[in-house]
């Protein structure tokens, strides 16, 4: 793994350590879920949390459709290791 994959995987960690944080405000969240795929089911859901997604999606505008993308990742569990994205 190199030093940029490694620093990602920090990265990933601690957006899904604050959004498991939300819970501390009363935001149902999930502790394995980045701030992306969480404001994506917000804004799917009419959630007022949901206009996050544009907010989220403007920081990463490289990424088209940053939220969306988060949030398929984590329903098909593209971000974890290989040998668990079999059920």
């Amino acid at each position: 793994m190199t030093l940029l994959e490694r620093l990602k995987q920090i990265a990933i960690a601690l957006d899904q350590l604050l959004n498991a944080l939300l819970n501390l405000l009363g935001i149902d969240s999930y502790a394995d879920e980045t701030l992306s795929s969480h404001a994506y089911r917000m804004w799917r859901s009419g959630k007022p949390t949901g206009f996050l997604r544009n907010v989220i999606d403007f920081l990463f505008f490289w990424q088209q459709e940053h939220c969306y993308q988060s949030y398929l990742s984590e329903k098909y569990r593209r971000q974890l290791p290989p040998e668990f994205r079999t059920a």
